[in-house]
């Protein structure tokens, strides 16, 4: 005989039912604790904080300043703006800067862990693998984004004029652009079995994906085969609505200064942070199935 059900008591929910959202609610879990974990070394590694700033101030302080005074005014025409230093058309592609290199290299930990067994643990846990990849995108996403605040932090040292309007609209461009290139990678790191050949791969990615991004030159009249080089690099698509967020108080809204163009049409910002959007999915997409591969 089967036991009717009591009055007023609520329906019981199928077991399966059951059992997706347990799965549901491990995976979050697995997801928020390897976040969580990188999150935490970031934090506690101070001497990797203040030396990951070193390398773009000396960028901005250094070749930006030295290059204005060398040119003198032609920096301003370089700029596309008479009324724009070259610092301060710079000034955003340093940020950038700060994000591209803090994100990649966050992937490091992939293979640290692996070297030391961490990464054996977790993959041998009973949690979905590609939680790992979503985790470490996250969390390197999480870490490009605070290295680049903190250098918000200079913008009244090169005359940028930053409002909480521009803030709050850097704040999203700088994590998109920080989660497309810890995906890239981690897609990198699911490879790599030892930390010498990440850091070889990674240091042969960063530099042409940094200089062909439009952050220390415009778009505008470069070779055609550079404006191609250009147009396939997904840190231009970052760099482009960073700087139209953080110069909107100095440049008018119709110089699309330092913007994409296509065949003389100016990108607007909102379609490519949606590229950059499209690039960062495919390269988790691939980095999920990196770390489905069984080792």
């Amino acid at each position: 005989m089967t036991a009717e059900p009591t009055l007023g008591a609520p329906p019981r929910r199928p077991a399966v039912a059951r059992g997706r959202a347990g799965r549901g609610t491990g995976y979050l879990r697995a997801v928020f604790v390897i976040w969580y974990r990188d999150v935490i070394r970031y934090r506690r590694d101070r001497m990797r904080l203040l030396a990951s700033l070193a390398q773009p101030l000396l960028f901005l302080l250094v070749f930006g300043v030295g290059l204005s005074s060398s040119l003198g005014g032609g920096a301003r025409l370089a700029a596309g703006a008479a009324h724009l230093s070259y610092i301060q058309f710079m000034y955003p592609g340093v940020v950038g800067m700060a994000v591209l290199f803090t994100a990649m290299f966050s992937a490091m930990s992939i293979v640290w862990d692996r070297e030391f067994g961490f990464l054996k643990e977790v993959l041998v846990a009973p949690i979905e693998r590609s939680a790992i990849a979503v985790g470490k995108a996250l969390g390197g996403a999480t870490q490009g984004m605070l290295q680049g605040l903190i250098m918000l932090v200079f913008a009244p040292v090169v005359g940028v004029r930053l409002s909480p309007l521009s803030v709050v609209e850097l704040l999203p461009l700088m994590f998109l652009l920080a989660f497309t290139l810890t995906t890239l990678g981690v897609v990198v790191a699911s490879r790599m079995r030892t930390i010498q050949g990440f850091q070889v791969v990674i240091n042969f990615l960063v530099l042409p994906l940094f200089f062909l991004s439009g952050a220390l030159f415009p778009l505008g009249r470069l070779p055609g085969w550079m404006g191609v080089l250009t147009r396939v690099d997904p840190v231009a698509y970052g760099i482009a609505p960073l700087r139209a967020a953080a110069l909107g108080g100095l440049v008018p809204a119709h110089a699309h200064v330092g913007a994409l163009t296509f065949f003389g049409w100016p990108m607007p910002a909102p379609v490519s942070a949606l590229v950059l959007l499209g690039v960062g999915v495919t390269m988790l997409a691939l980095a999920v199935r990196g770390f489905a591969i069984r080792d």
